[in-house]
Protein backbone atom coordinates (compact mmCIF):
# COMPACT_ATOMS: atom_id res chain seq x y z
CA UNK A 1 0.00 0.00 0.00
CA UNK A 2 2.82 2.36 0.26
CA UNK A 3 4.22 1.73 -3.17
CA UNK A 4 0.67 2.78 -4.43
CA UNK A 5 0.64 5.63 -2.16
CA UNK A 6 4.43 6.58 -3.86
CA UNK A 7 3.05 6.77 -7.08
CA UNK A 8 0.06 8.19 -6.85
CA UNK A 9 2.22 11.31 -7.09
CA UNK A 10 3.07 10.75 -10.48
CA UNK A 11 -0.96 10.29 -11.59
CA UNK A 12 -1.71 13.56 -13.00
CA UNK A 13 -5.47 12.93 -13.62
CA UNK A 14 -6.87 11.75 -10.20
CA UNK A 15 -10.22 11.20 -11.71
CA UNK A 16 -8.37 8.55 -14.31
CA UNK A 17 -6.21 7.50 -12.42
CA UNK A 18 -8.49 6.04 -9.43
CA UNK A 19 -11.26 4.77 -11.85
CA UNK A 20 -8.41 2.50 -13.40
CA UNK A 21 -7.23 1.41 -10.32
CA UNK A 22 -10.85 0.13 -9.21
CA UNK A 23 -11.04 -1.63 -12.44
CA UNK A 24 -7.87 -3.05 -12.05
CA UNK A 25 -8.38 -4.12 -8.38
CA UNK A 26 -11.43 -5.36 -9.28
CA UNK A 27 -9.94 -7.67 -12.29
CA UNK A 28 -6.99 -8.68 -9.86
CA UNK A 29 -9.04 -9.49 -6.83
CA UNK A 30 -12.03 -10.91 -8.75
CA UNK A 31 -9.73 -13.45 -10.02
CA UNK A 32 -7.05 -13.75 -7.62
CA UNK A 33 -8.90 -17.01 -6.38
CA UNK A 34 -9.52 -18.60 -9.82
CA UNK A 35 -5.53 -18.02 -10.55
CA UNK A 36 -4.13 -19.66 -7.23
CA UNK A 37 -6.86 -22.31 -8.08
CA UNK A 38 -5.25 -22.99 -11.35
CA UNK A 39 -2.05 -22.65 -10.10
CA UNK A 40 -1.96 -25.25 -7.81
CA UNK A 41 -3.34 -27.57 -9.94
CA UNK A 42 -1.39 -27.45 -12.80
CA UNK A 43 1.82 -26.00 -11.62
CA UNK A 44 4.12 -26.77 -8.74
CA UNK A 45 4.10 -24.10 -6.42
CA UNK A 46 1.71 -21.14 -5.79
CA UNK A 47 4.25 -19.17 -4.10
CA UNK A 48 5.60 -16.56 -6.76
CA UNK A 49 2.07 -15.39 -8.02
CA UNK A 50 0.71 -14.93 -4.99
CA UNK A 51 3.15 -12.67 -3.35
CA UNK A 52 2.31 -11.06 -7.06
CA UNK A 53 -0.88 -10.81 -6.31
CA UNK A 54 -0.77 -9.48 -3.04
CA UNK A 55 1.68 -6.74 -4.27
CA UNK A 56 -0.63 -5.54 -6.94
CA UNK A 57 -4.14 -5.61 -4.55
CA UNK A 58 -2.02 -3.65 -2.22
CA UNK A 59 -0.65 -0.94 -4.26
CA UNK A 60 -3.75 -0.91 -6.07
CA UNK A 61 -5.50 -0.67 -3.02
CA UNK A 62 -2.72 2.56 -1.84
CA UNK A 63 -3.73 4.40 -4.44
CA UNK A 64 -7.02 5.12 -3.67
CA UNK A 65 -6.89 7.44 -0.42
CA UNK A 66 -4.47 9.76 -2.22
CA UNK A 67 -6.43 10.10 -5.28
CA UNK A 68 -9.80 10.34 -3.44
CA UNK A 69 -8.48 13.20 -1.32
CA UNK A 70 -7.44 15.13 -4.21
CA UNK A 71 -10.68 14.85 -5.88
CA UNK A 72 -12.41 15.94 -2.87
CA UNK A 73 -10.27 18.60 -1.91
CA UNK A 74 -10.57 20.05 -6.05
CA UNK A 75 -14.31 19.81 -5.32
CA UNK A 76 -13.99 21.27 -2.28
CA UNK A 77 -14.63 19.52 0.82
CA UNK A 78 -13.28 20.91 3.17
CA UNK A 79 -10.52 20.92 5.84
CA UNK A 80 -11.50 17.80 7.56
CA UNK A 81 -11.27 15.98 3.55
CA UNK A 82 -8.61 13.85 4.84
CA UNK A 83 -9.87 12.62 7.86
CA UNK A 84 -12.86 11.88 6.42
CA UNK A 85 -11.76 9.48 3.93
CA UNK A 86 -9.73 7.78 6.62
CA UNK A 87 -12.42 7.49 8.43
CA UNK A 88 -14.52 5.74 6.05
CA UNK A 89 -11.64 3.90 4.81
CA UNK A 90 -11.33 2.62 8.20
CA UNK A 91 -14.75 1.66 9.08
CA UNK A 92 -14.98 -0.24 5.38
CA UNK A 93 -11.95 -2.15 5.64
CA UNK A 94 -13.39 -3.02 9.48
CA UNK A 95 -16.73 -4.19 7.58
CA UNK A 96 -15.25 -6.33 4.91
CA UNK A 97 -12.50 -7.93 7.40
CA UNK A 98 -15.13 -9.15 9.51
CA UNK A 99 -17.73 -9.93 6.50
CA UNK A 100 -15.01 -11.83 4.47
CA UNK A 101 -14.43 -14.86 6.58
CA UNK A 102 -17.44 -14.73 8.92
CA UNK A 103 -20.26 -14.24 6.00
CA UNK A 104 -18.95 -14.13 2.38
CA UNK A 105 -16.79 -17.08 2.32
CA UNK A 106 -18.78 -19.57 4.55
CA UNK A 107 -22.12 -18.69 2.23
CA UNK A 108 -20.16 -18.36 -0.79
CA UNK A 109 -16.95 -20.22 -0.83
CA UNK A 110 -13.45 -18.95 -1.08
CA UNK A 111 -13.89 -19.01 -5.28
CA UNK A 112 -16.78 -17.09 -5.41
CA UNK A 113 -16.29 -14.85 -2.77
CA UNK A 114 -13.08 -13.64 -4.81
CA UNK A 115 -15.51 -12.95 -7.60
CA UNK A 116 -18.14 -11.42 -5.77
CA UNK A 117 -15.77 -8.87 -4.13
CA UNK A 118 -14.39 -7.90 -7.28
CA UNK A 119 -17.82 -7.02 -8.61
CA UNK A 120 -17.82 -4.57 -5.79
CA UNK A 121 -14.74 -2.95 -6.61
CA UNK A 122 -16.17 -2.83 -10.36
CA UNK A 123 -19.34 -1.28 -9.18
CA UNK A 124 -16.98 1.33 -7.49
CA UNK A 125 -15.44 1.98 -10.63
CA UNK A 126 -19.03 2.20 -12.73
CA UNK A 127 -19.59 4.69 -10.35
CA UNK A 128 -16.70 6.39 -10.63
CA UNK A 129 -17.52 6.61 -14.50
CA UNK A 130 -20.58 8.04 -14.33
CA UNK A 131 -19.35 10.49 -11.33
CA UNK A 132 -16.72 11.59 -13.61
CA UNK A 133 -18.05 11.30 -17.38
CA UNK A 134 -16.98 14.27 -18.50
CA UNK A 135 -13.38 13.96 -18.04
CA UNK A 136 -13.32 9.98 -18.93
CA UNK A 137 -13.58 8.61 -22.30
CA UNK A 138 -15.27 6.11 -23.96
CA UNK A 139 -12.26 3.53 -23.61
CA UNK A 140 -12.14 3.17 -20.06
CA UNK A 141 -16.36 2.57 -20.16
CA UNK A 142 -15.38 -0.20 -22.09
CA UNK A 143 -12.86 -1.82 -20.25
CA UNK A 144 -14.95 -1.80 -17.27
CA UNK A 145 -18.35 -3.41 -19.25
CA UNK A 146 -16.03 -6.30 -20.56
CA UNK A 147 -14.39 -6.88 -16.95
CA UNK A 148 -18.29 -6.63 -15.16
CA UNK A 149 -19.12 -9.19 -17.70
CA UNK A 150 -16.12 -11.57 -17.21
CA UNK A 151 -16.60 -11.02 -13.37
CA UNK A 152 -20.52 -11.90 -13.36
CA UNK A 153 -19.77 -14.92 -15.84
CA UNK A 154 -17.08 -16.45 -13.70
CA UNK A 155 -19.18 -15.69 -10.51
CA UNK A 156 -22.18 -17.87 -11.77
CA UNK A 157 -19.61 -20.34 -13.69
CA UNK A 158 -17.47 -20.17 -10.01
CA UNK A 159 -18.72 -24.04 -9.25
CA UNK A 160 -18.26 -25.48 -12.29
CA UNK A 161 -14.85 -23.88 -12.27
CA UNK A 162 -13.54 -25.78 -9.13
CA UNK A 163 -14.75 -29.17 -11.21
CA UNK A 164 -12.53 -28.70 -13.83
CA UNK A 165 -9.85 -27.71 -11.57
CA UNK A 166 -10.63 -30.34 -9.15
CA UNK A 167 -9.96 -32.85 -11.78
CA UNK A 168 -6.74 -31.57 -12.87
CA UNK A 169 -5.52 -32.09 -8.60
CA UNK A 170 -6.96 -35.67 -8.57
CA UNK A 171 -6.13 -38.83 -10.38
CA UNK A 172 -9.64 -40.48 -10.35
CA UNK A 173 -13.13 -39.49 -12.05
CA UNK A 174 -14.31 -36.97 -9.59
CA UNK A 175 -18.12 -37.36 -9.23
CA UNK A 176 -19.03 -35.26 -6.62
CA UNK A 177 -17.46 -31.64 -5.97
CA UNK A 178 -18.81 -29.01 -3.58
CA UNK A 179 -17.92 -26.21 -1.28
CA UNK A 180 -19.95 -25.78 1.95
CA UNK A 181 -19.49 -23.02 4.75
CA UNK A 182 -17.10 -25.52 6.64
CA UNK A 183 -14.56 -27.31 3.87
CA UNK A 184 -14.51 -28.43 0.14
CA UNK A 185 -15.72 -31.67 -0.17
CA UNK A 186 -14.46 -34.32 -3.12
CA UNK A 187 -15.33 -37.78 -3.73
CA UNK A 188 -13.42 -39.91 -6.42
CA UNK A 189 -14.07 -42.90 -8.24
CA UNK A 190 -12.15 -45.62 -10.05
CA UNK A 191 -14.12 -48.64 -11.09
CA UNK A 192 -15.23 -49.73 -7.86
CA UNK A 193 -12.72 -47.86 -5.40
CA UNK A 194 -14.43 -44.91 -4.54
CA UNK A 195 -12.15 -41.72 -2.20
CA UNK A 196 -13.09 -39.00 -0.01
CA UNK A 197 -10.95 -35.71 0.02
CA UNK A 198 -12.02 -32.89 2.33
CA UNK A 199 -9.82 -29.71 1.73
CA UNK A 200 -7.46 -31.68 -0.82
CA UNK A 201 -6.46 -34.16 2.28
CA UNK A 202 -7.59 -37.77 2.14
CA UNK A 203 -10.10 -39.26 4.53
CA UNK A 204 -10.64 -42.76 3.21
CA UNK A 205 -9.92 -44.94 0.61
CA UNK A 206 -12.58 -47.72 -0.06
CA UNK A 207 -9.38 -50.03 -0.52
CA UNK A 208 -8.31 -49.78 2.86
CA UNK A 209 -10.58 -47.71 5.45
CA UNK A 210 -11.64 -51.00 7.02
CA UNK A 211 -7.92 -51.03 8.57
CA UNK A 212 -8.39 -47.29 10.00
CA UNK A 213 -12.12 -48.33 11.45
CA UNK A 214 -11.37 -51.71 12.50
CA UNK A 215 -8.72 -50.47 14.68
CA UNK A 216 -9.88 -47.12 15.63
CA UNK A 217 -13.18 -48.85 16.63
CA UNK A 218 -13.10 -52.25 18.26
CA UNK A 219 -10.09 -52.35 20.50
CA UNK A 220 -11.91 -49.88 22.82
CA UNK A 221 -15.59 -51.16 22.06
CA UNK A 222 -14.60 -54.68 22.77
CA UNK A 223 -13.28 -53.94 26.26
CA UNK A 224 -15.95 -51.72 27.64
CA UNK A 225 -18.36 -54.13 30.05
CA UNK A 226 -21.42 -53.40 28.55
CA UNK A 227 -21.68 -51.23 25.87
CA UNK A 228 -24.92 -49.72 25.54
CA UNK A 229 -24.33 -46.15 24.07
CA UNK A 230 -22.16 -44.65 21.64
CA UNK A 231 -20.82 -41.19 20.85
CA UNK A 232 -18.61 -40.68 17.49
CA UNK A 233 -17.10 -37.23 17.00
CA UNK A 234 -16.39 -36.45 13.50
CA UNK A 235 -17.30 -39.54 11.34
CA UNK A 236 -19.59 -38.07 8.82
CA UNK A 237 -18.73 -40.51 6.64
CA UNK A 238 -20.38 -43.45 8.65
CA UNK A 239 -17.75 -45.90 8.24
CA UNK A 240 -17.03 -45.78 12.15
CA UNK A 241 -20.89 -46.12 12.59
CA UNK A 242 -20.96 -49.39 10.67
CA UNK A 243 -18.12 -50.63 12.62
CA UNK A 244 -19.83 -49.91 15.98
CA UNK A 245 -23.34 -51.70 14.49
CA UNK A 246 -21.17 -54.95 14.20
CA UNK A 247 -21.84 -55.33 18.17
CA UNK A 248 -25.73 -56.25 18.98
CA UNK A 249 -25.32 -55.09 22.58
CA UNK A 250 -24.97 -51.83 21.02
CA UNK A 251 -29.01 -49.72 21.77
CA UNK A 252 -27.54 -46.22 20.84
CA UNK A 253 -25.25 -44.35 18.48
CA UNK A 254 -25.28 -39.87 18.56
CA UNK A 255 -23.04 -39.29 15.65
CA UNK A 256 -22.10 -35.27 16.09
CA UNK A 257 -20.74 -33.97 12.73
CA UNK A 258 -19.89 -30.16 12.14
CA UNK A 259 -20.97 -30.05 8.42
CA UNK A 260 -24.51 -31.64 7.30
CA UNK A 261 -23.29 -31.17 3.54
CA UNK A 262 -21.34 -34.56 4.92
CA UNK A 263 -23.48 -36.55 6.33
CA UNK A 264 -26.28 -36.19 3.62
CA UNK A 265 -24.07 -37.45 1.09
CA UNK A 266 -23.66 -40.30 3.19
CA UNK A 267 -26.93 -41.31 4.52
CA UNK A 268 -29.34 -39.99 1.16
CA UNK A 269 -27.18 -41.30 -1.52
CA UNK A 270 -27.56 -45.07 -2.03
CA UNK A 271 -24.15 -45.40 -4.25
CA UNK A 272 -22.36 -43.71 -1.07
CA UNK A 273 -24.31 -44.65 1.74
CA UNK A 274 -23.53 -48.63 0.76
CA UNK A 275 -20.42 -47.94 1.47
CA UNK A 276 -21.48 -47.72 5.35
CA UNK A 277 -23.51 -50.56 4.83
CA UNK A 278 -26.45 -48.05 5.09
CA UNK A 279 -25.74 -47.34 8.51
CA UNK A 280 -26.27 -43.73 9.04
CA UNK A 281 -30.04 -44.78 8.39
CA UNK A 282 -29.98 -47.20 10.90
CA UNK A 283 -32.67 -46.59 13.52
CA UNK A 284 -30.25 -46.50 16.07
CA UNK A 285 -28.08 -43.94 14.78
CA UNK A 286 -29.19 -39.77 15.50
CA UNK A 287 -27.20 -37.70 13.77
CA UNK A 288 -26.17 -33.93 15.17
CA UNK A 289 -24.77 -31.89 12.98
CA UNK A 290 -23.15 -29.37 15.53
CA UNK A 291 -19.82 -28.43 16.54
CA UNK A 292 -17.78 -30.90 19.03
CA UNK A 293 -16.52 -28.52 21.97
CA UNK A 294 -20.42 -27.18 22.19
CA UNK A 295 -22.09 -30.29 22.02
CA UNK A 296 -19.74 -31.60 24.95
CA UNK A 297 -20.12 -28.85 26.94
CA UNK A 298 -23.81 -28.93 26.63
CA UNK A 299 -25.42 -31.33 29.90
CA UNK A 300 -26.80 -34.85 28.50
CA UNK A 301 -26.24 -38.50 29.27
CA UNK A 302 -23.26 -40.14 29.76
CA UNK A 303 -21.73 -42.59 26.66
CA UNK A 304 -19.97 -46.32 27.07
CA UNK A 305 -17.75 -45.38 24.60
CA UNK A 306 -16.55 -42.34 22.72
CA UNK A 307 -14.79 -42.20 19.55
CA UNK A 308 -13.20 -38.60 18.12
CA UNK A 309 -12.98 -39.44 14.44
CA UNK A 310 -11.72 -36.05 13.84
CA UNK A 311 -9.41 -33.58 10.98
CA UNK A 312 -6.00 -33.57 12.01
CA UNK A 313 -5.21 -30.65 14.47
CA UNK A 314 -3.20 -28.78 11.69
CA UNK A 315 -5.14 -25.37 12.85
CA UNK A 316 -6.20 -24.05 16.29
CA UNK A 317 -9.80 -24.23 15.80
CA UNK A 318 -9.26 -28.08 15.50
CA UNK A 319 -6.45 -28.24 18.01
CA UNK A 320 -8.72 -27.13 20.46
CA UNK A 321 -10.65 -31.12 20.34
CA UNK A 322 -7.07 -32.53 21.28
CA UNK A 323 -6.55 -30.28 24.58
CA UNK A 324 -7.03 -31.05 28.10
CA UNK A 325 -9.60 -28.40 28.23
CA UNK A 326 -11.63 -30.94 26.19
CA UNK A 327 -10.85 -33.72 27.60
CA UNK A 328 -12.13 -32.51 30.33
CA UNK A 329 -15.31 -32.09 29.28
CA UNK A 330 -15.52 -35.14 27.17
CA UNK A 331 -14.95 -37.20 30.54
CA UNK A 332 -18.44 -35.11 32.28
CA UNK A 333 -19.98 -37.43 29.56
CA UNK A 334 -18.15 -40.62 29.37
CA UNK A 335 -19.27 -43.50 32.07
CA UNK A 336 -17.60 -44.53 35.00
CA UNK A 337 -16.50 -47.91 32.96
CA UNK A 338 -16.18 -46.04 29.55
CA UNK A 339 -13.29 -45.77 27.10
CA UNK A 340 -12.69 -43.01 24.56
CA UNK A 341 -10.67 -43.47 21.94
CA UNK A 342 -9.09 -41.24 19.05
CA UNK A 343 -7.26 -41.12 15.62
CA UNK A 344 -4.03 -39.96 16.85
CA UNK A 345 -2.34 -39.23 13.80
CA UNK A 346 1.07 -40.85 12.87
CA UNK A 347 3.57 -41.57 15.07
CA UNK A 348 6.03 -42.14 12.26
CA UNK A 349 5.63 -38.84 10.42
CA UNK A 350 4.80 -36.38 13.34
CA UNK A 351 6.29 -38.56 16.32
CA UNK A 352 6.32 -35.43 18.78
CA UNK A 353 2.63 -35.03 18.00
CA UNK A 354 1.31 -38.32 18.52
CA UNK A 355 3.21 -38.72 22.10
CA UNK A 356 2.12 -35.15 22.53
CA UNK A 357 -1.45 -36.00 22.88
CA UNK A 358 -0.82 -39.21 24.47
CA UNK A 359 0.86 -36.91 27.12
CA UNK A 360 -2.21 -34.89 26.82
CA UNK A 361 -4.77 -37.78 27.93
CA UNK A 362 -2.91 -39.26 30.62
CA UNK A 363 -1.98 -35.83 32.41
CA UNK A 364 -5.66 -35.12 32.47
CA UNK A 365 -7.53 -35.21 35.82
CA UNK A 366 -9.42 -38.39 36.49
CA UNK A 367 -12.43 -37.23 37.98
CA UNK A 368 -12.93 -41.13 40.29
CA UNK A 369 -9.26 -40.58 41.07
CA UNK A 370 -7.89 -37.27 42.23
CA UNK A 371 -4.31 -36.80 41.54
CA UNK A 372 -4.27 -39.17 39.09
CA UNK A 373 -4.51 -39.21 35.38
CA UNK A 374 -6.25 -41.43 32.86
CA UNK A 375 -5.01 -44.64 31.79
CA UNK A 376 -4.02 -44.76 28.01
CA UNK A 377 -3.26 -47.45 25.22
CA UNK A 378 -1.18 -46.78 22.60
CA UNK A 379 -1.73 -48.66 18.70
CA UNK A 380 -0.59 -48.10 15.50
CA UNK A 381 -1.49 -49.80 11.90
CA UNK A 382 -0.42 -49.15 8.85
CA UNK A 383 -2.42 -48.05 6.14
CA UNK A 384 -1.61 -47.61 2.33
CA UNK A 385 -3.76 -44.78 2.06
CA UNK A 386 -2.11 -42.36 5.17
CA UNK A 387 1.15 -44.86 5.81
CA UNK A 388 1.45 -45.62 9.32
CA UNK A 389 -1.23 -44.50 11.63
CA UNK A 390 -1.51 -44.35 15.62
CA UNK A 391 -4.60 -44.49 17.64
CA UNK A 392 -5.52 -44.03 21.43
CA UNK A 393 -7.51 -45.54 24.04
CA UNK A 394 -8.25 -43.69 27.48
CA UNK A 395 -10.31 -44.44 30.50
CA UNK A 396 -10.82 -43.41 33.94
CA UNK A 397 -9.60 -47.01 35.08
CA UNK A 398 -8.14 -49.64 33.13
CA UNK A 399 -10.33 -52.38 31.81
CA UNK A 400 -10.44 -55.79 32.98
CA UNK A 401 -8.07 -58.35 31.20
CA UNK A 402 -11.04 -59.98 28.89
CA UNK A 403 -10.32 -61.76 25.90
CA UNK A 404 -10.60 -59.11 22.76
CA UNK A 405 -14.26 -60.38 21.62
CA UNK A 406 -14.30 -59.36 17.78
CA UNK A 407 -17.06 -59.97 15.29
CA UNK A 408 -16.09 -62.39 12.72
CA UNK A 409 -16.95 -60.36 9.54
CA UNK A 410 -13.85 -58.09 9.84
CA UNK A 411 -11.14 -58.05 7.72
CA UNK A 412 -7.57 -56.86 9.25
CA UNK A 413 -7.86 -56.83 12.85
CA UNK A 414 -7.79 -59.85 14.59
CA UNK A 415 -5.94 -61.21 18.40
CA UNK A 416 -2.72 -61.46 16.93
CA UNK A 417 -2.89 -58.47 14.30
CA UNK A 418 -3.91 -56.65 17.72
CA UNK A 419 -1.06 -57.95 19.97
CA UNK A 420 1.38 -56.22 16.62
CA UNK A 421 -0.41 -53.36 16.90
CA UNK A 422 0.81 -52.43 20.44
CA UNK A 423 4.43 -52.80 19.68
CA UNK A 424 6.11 -49.51 18.97
CA UNK A 425 9.48 -50.09 17.31
CA UNK A 426 12.31 -47.51 18.35
CA UNK A 427 11.84 -44.73 15.67
CA UNK A 428 8.32 -44.75 16.79
CA UNK A 429 9.19 -45.01 20.64
CA UNK A 430 8.04 -42.16 23.40
CA UNK A 431 9.18 -38.81 23.45
CA UNK A 432 9.59 -36.23 26.08
CA UNK A 433 7.28 -33.74 24.84
CA UNK A 434 4.62 -31.30 26.15
CA UNK A 435 1.05 -31.55 26.86
CA UNK A 436 -1.50 -29.88 24.01
CA UNK A 437 -3.42 -27.19 26.28
CA UNK A 438 -5.96 -24.44 25.11
CA UNK A 439 -2.61 -21.62 26.51
CA UNK A 440 0.28 -23.31 24.44
CA UNK A 441 -1.62 -25.36 21.35
CA UNK A 442 1.82 -28.10 21.59
CA UNK A 443 0.18 -30.70 19.28
CA UNK A 444 -0.33 -28.32 16.43
CA UNK A 445 3.34 -26.88 16.41
CA UNK A 446 4.50 -30.60 16.79
CA UNK A 447 2.23 -32.46 14.09
CA UNK A 448 2.77 -29.50 11.10
CA UNK A 449 6.75 -29.90 11.87
CA UNK A 450 6.81 -33.46 11.71
CA UNK A 451 4.76 -33.75 8.65
CA UNK A 452 7.01 -30.80 7.31
CA UNK A 453 10.39 -32.89 8.18
CA UNK A 454 9.06 -35.67 5.91
CA UNK A 455 6.86 -33.91 3.06
CA UNK A 456 8.97 -30.27 3.01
Amino acid sequence: MGVGAFLSRFVENAELGFTTSQILLGIVGGFSAPVLFATYAYLEGITAILFVIVFLCGALSGLEIPLITRILTAMGAGKHTLANVLTADYLGALAAALAFPLLVVPQLGLMSASLAFGLLNLLVAGLSLWLFRAQLGLGLRLVWTISVIACAVALVRAESLVSVLDSALYEDEVIHSQTTPYQRITITRFRDRTRLFLNQSIQFDTLDEHRYHEMLVHPALARVPMPKTVLILGGGDGMAVREVLKNPQVERIDLVDLDPAVTELFRDHDDLAKLNGFALRNPKVSIFNADAWQFMSQPGESYDLIIADLPDPSTLSLSRLYTREFYARMLERLSSTGLFVTQAGSPLFARAAFWSLEETLSGTRNPIAPGQGLWTETLHVTIPSFGIWGFIIAGKMEPAPRALNLPEELKFLTPESFEAARAFPPDMSPLDVDPNTMQTHALMRYYLDGWAEWFR
